[in-house]
């Protein structure tokens, strides 16, 4: 159908009348109808994510339908075995995250697949869990993460509980492509589906079991029990696990902010339920500063991000996901150190955009660095490839973006699994009468500083799409020889998959394909650029690394100058 005909198709549909009253509404704006219906919201590796409202540019029960019935037909086409096994599916505390999440059990089980809802909201790394525990074919999870209240999404999970590879992915969307009307998909009755044992509830033996999995994270460090923590759970799927976790590694001064654990998905004491924020610890920092907490941890709705903040004097100083994730992978490895684990054919995961820190202290330990692309799916199959090669032993992953894994029991970021590690990492370096920030200056100590810096321009609607394309494309054409007076001496260039050094020699780039750039220079800062794969920005990385923090911090300041003023983002 032409835009003009899908919108008039929508009009003469018995809509659910929130969705019949905001149609109306966009009729009056000429903008808004465009950005609501020139596309089908689109599905990527990891699924989709959108605002919520009429169209089909838009999360509503229509959409859900429609790359429901797109992983129905995938499912069914895999045979019954697979319909049998079914789906996992959980949800966090967003508007319409539940209405959403029986949506697609209804699709499911019009299709005679078998689905295993949460009767409540639970974080996106126990839905990966839940995945291979259940031995399900499939997991859905309905989340936006860390976006504003307005979004919602669908994210999809193979069978090794990894967001979906882009094989299954391209599959459903193939599938998706062939429905001519998504009014007309079928969607089944709750009680009948219930009676069929097509919809099955679950919650607390998976609780249970999944808690039983983190507590294999605990070291028999000396540690301090007794030190004071803040916890938020921004109004998410986070409280249970992460406090029920905590209490049983046996912390007994464990603070939660009360106002933010109330799951509501309006999540009306911060603008932003985002833990990268610092805006989103107004609150915890103020218990903090109530009860002398040390350390302060907040996840994002969905539970796959964490954020830290560290006492400093009489205020709070927020950890950086790249600063975390060293702090993590060192602790990590010198534990396994002390107690004789650490493997030979050890490696760390991270993504090409996370500070080379990580790398550095691997280094030390004797572990292997492997870099991947952005987004957790790719560290999570790099997992599959070393169970299924027996390369390298997997010890810890992580991207800057404030996202980690630990153990594999999940296939996905975890940040119930981290906040318990963290925790107790605080709590050995105690011990030791230091801080995180203590440890954190050790670090650089040893290894130099590395400062990194993140910069998202957004763009909205369907300009916002052409502006980003322009950006990249204009950087192709004009790839700079240097920056800030630093000469460019390789360009990385994921969309060809060719690295070009300075004298014009290439090498290929073995990772998939991706619209994103990353030009390195010769004191070896280096700068990325990327859309954003979930949100309507185009994000600038800039990473930098000299003896001491001075230096560093000036560097990254003309890096950053030089590439924001440049005319390709007017």
């Amino acid at each position: 159908m032409m835009s003009v005909e899908l919108i008039k198709h929508w009009q003469q549909q018995q809509l659910p009348i929130y969705l019949a009253d905001e149609l109306v509404q966009l009729m009056t704006d000429e903008k808004a109808i465009e950005d609501g219906f020139y596309q089908y919201l689109t599905f990527g590796t990891g699924g989709m994510r959108g605002i919520l409202g009429a169209g089909t540019n838009r999360m509503n029960i229509y959409t859900i339908r429609r790359v429901t019935e797109g992983l129905a037909r995938y499912i069914s086409s895999n045979g019954e075995e697979a319909k049998k096994r079914g789906v996992a599916i959980a949800y966090d505390t967003r508007h319409f995250s539940y209405e959403f999440a029986l949506e697609t059990a209804r699709v499911l089980g019009a299709h005679n697949i078998t689905a295993y809802v949460y009767k409540e909201a639970r974080p996106t790394p126990q839905l990966s869990y839940t995945v291979r525990e259940l031995n399900a074919f499939a997991g859905v999870v309905i989340t936006a993460s860390h976006n504003p209240k307005q979004y919602n999404g669908f994210k999809v999970y193979g069978e090794d509980g990894a967001q979906l590879v882009p094989t299954g992915a391209n599959a459903i969307i193939e599938h998706m492509n062939q429905i001519s009307d998504i009014f007309e998909i079928e969607v089944a009755d709750v009680t009948e589906l219930e009676q069929q044992c097509l919809l099955q509830w679950i919650l607390e033996d998976l609780d249970e079991k999944f808690m039983n999995r983190l507590l294999t994270l605990k070291n028999n460090n000396a540690i301090d029990y007794n030190m004071k923590l803040v916890y938020t759970p921004l109004h998410g799927a986070g409280l249970i696990p992460v406090v029920e976790g905590l209490k049983q590694f046996g912390f007994n001064e464990v603070h939660v902010v009360e106002e933010q654990a109330v799951q509501d998905g309006a999540f009306p004491t911060v603008v932003y339920p985002n833990p990268e924020e610092a805006a989103a610890f107004s609150m915890a920092i103020e218990l903090g500063n109530e009860v002398g907490a040390d350390i302060l941890l907040a996840t994002d709705p969905d539970a796959d991000r964490l954020g830290v903040a560290v006492r400093k004097g009489n205020s709070y100083e927020l950890l950086t996901g790249n600063q975390l994730g060293a702090l993590l992978l060192n602790y990590i490895l010198y534990t396994k150190q002390e107690n004789g684990s650490l493997p030979s054919d050890g490696a760390m995961l991270k993504t090409i955009v996370t500070s080379e820190l990580g790398t550095a202290i691997a280094t030390h330990y004797g572990v292997t660095t492997v870099n991947t692309l952005t987004g957790f799916k790719y560290i999570a199959e790099k997992i599959a490839e070393f169970e299924m090669t027996k390369a390298h032993t997997y010890l810890f992953g992580y991207e800057e973006s404030y996202g980690y894994l630990i153990e594999t029991f999940a296939r996905d970021k975890d940040a119930v699994q981290v906040a318990l590690k963290v925790a107790e990492m605080a709590a050995y370096y105690s011990t030791k009468e230091k801080t995180l920030l203590d440890a954190l200056e050790e670090l650089y100590g040893k290894y130099g500083y590395y400062k990194e810096a993140l910069v998202s321009k957004t763009f909205e609607g369907k300009d916002g799409q052409e502006q980003m394309k322009v950006i990249l494309n204009n950087y192709r054409l004009n790839t700079p020889k240097e920056i800030a007076g630093i000469a460019v001496v390789r360009v990385e260039d994921y969309l060809t998959g060719i690295a070009t050094l300075h004298e014009g020699t290439t090498e290929p780039i073995l990772l998939p394909k991706e619209n994103v750039l990353k030009f390195v220079l010769e004191d070896n800062s280096w700068i990325a650029i990327r859309p954003s794969g979930t949100e309507p920005k185009c994000k600038f990385y800039f990473g930098v690394v000299r003896d001491t923090e001075e230096k560093a911090n000036e560097i990254l300041a003309r890096l950053k100058e030089d590439i924001l003023s440049k005319q390709v983002l007017s």
